[in-house]
């Protein structure tokens, strides 16, 4: 499959001021060199725990967030070096449904004119054409288009987010980062929405960057996985890989959390010590180690691993190297 979107070692740092003069005293490093591809029609799951730069990395990847380095490659075109006016163009592309549906729709603005916003700034039809193109958006994504002219405030949460993927939809895009868009719905309103996520991208062949901390969504809707920690990818391969058969200690432990509908089923818990280090100072050598329970004194403490590739199955760990070092 060739990539739709290839990203190269980008990195993220927001600066940390102090003092009367608000001088740079350090560096937060939020995304610290990332790369993965997603293919035409692909879902690539991006998992980790609350504050590993997630979300950083799905706005930088469409510069809602100017990244510090790195290429964003869309077919075949640097993103980075695009100028706004060049970017505004590639936008009809590129889309992003937001995690919160409260506070991510304006309440001063109606569903027609949130959906058909895209399709105003794009100047593209007329006020009728584009006001067909936002009844036809919201049959898509199963609402009745007689609500174009409701307001935010009179639909619940789930019916909310629909309207977040139909706005992302309005300008036909081929590439969408979804970020954590089911966390706030009730378990009920999730499924919907995920399904109706699936059945968008069979019927459409949309890519998706799908960021999420709920690791049984992501096993349903993703074709392959990247596991985050602290601003790195420590873990990629194909969702059945990752979820069968974890290299990283990190995804083993969070695999390990997950719920098990059954109740005579038991699954042995993996409980790491501490908490998740600052990125604004991040530990030396291997980030996770102060944590890792296959901790290598004098390797993992002082050498950064290499993402190591075992038959498609990568991988950035000393002792997952050794174990599989002939």
């Amino acid at each position: 499959m060739s990539a739709l979107l290839e990203v190269r070692d980008l990195k993220k740092y927001f600066p940390v001021r102090a003092g009367l003069f608000s001088r740079v005293t350090g560096w937060v490093r939020a995304v610290d060199g990332i790369s993965f591809t997603i293919g035409a029609g692909e879902t690539l799951g991006l998992v980790g725990e609350s504050g590993c730069g997630k979300t950083t990395a799905g706005r930088s990847i469409l510069r809602l967030i100017e990244p510090t380095s790195g290429q964003v490659l869309y077919q075949g075109t640097d993103l980075l070096t695009l100028s706004p006016a060049e970017m505004r163009r590639r936008r009809r592309d590129l889309q992003i449904i937001f995690q919160d549906p409260y506070s991510s729709l304006n309440p001063r603005m109606t569903v027609g004119a949130i959906v058909g916003e895209g399709l105003l700034i794009h100047g593209i039809g007329s006020r009728a054409e584009r006001e067909e193109i936002v009844r036809e958006t919201l049959r898509k994504v199963g609402l009745d288009p007689a609500y174009i002219n409701r307001y935010p405030h009179e639909f619940s949460g789930g019916q909310r987010q629909r309207i977040g993927v139909a706005r992302a939809l309005a300008l036909n895009p081929r590439f969408i980062v979804c970020d954590e868009p089911v966390s706030a719905l009730d378990v009920s309103v999730q499924s919907q929405v995920v399904n109706l996520l699936r059945e968008l991208q069979e019927k459409y062949g949309i890519a998706y960057l799908f960021i999420s901390h709920d690791l049984s969504v992501v096993k349903y809707l993703s074709d392959r996985v990247a596991v985050m920690y602290l601003g790195q990818i420590v873990e990629t391969a194909s969702s059945e890989e990752v979820y069968a058969r974890p290299l990283h200690p990190y995804t083993q432990a969070l695999l390990s959390a997950v719920p098990v509908p059954d109740p005579d089923r038991r699954q042995a818990r993996i409980l790491l010590p501490g908490d998740v280090p600052s990125p604004l100072h991040p530990p030396s050598g291997c980030r996770f180690h102060p944590r890792c329970p296959s901790f290598i004194k004098g390797l993992c403490d002082e050498r950064p691993p290499a993402m190591i590739d075992y038959d498609g199955h990568r991988a950035a760990c000393h002792a997952v190297e050794q174990k599989r070092r002939p």
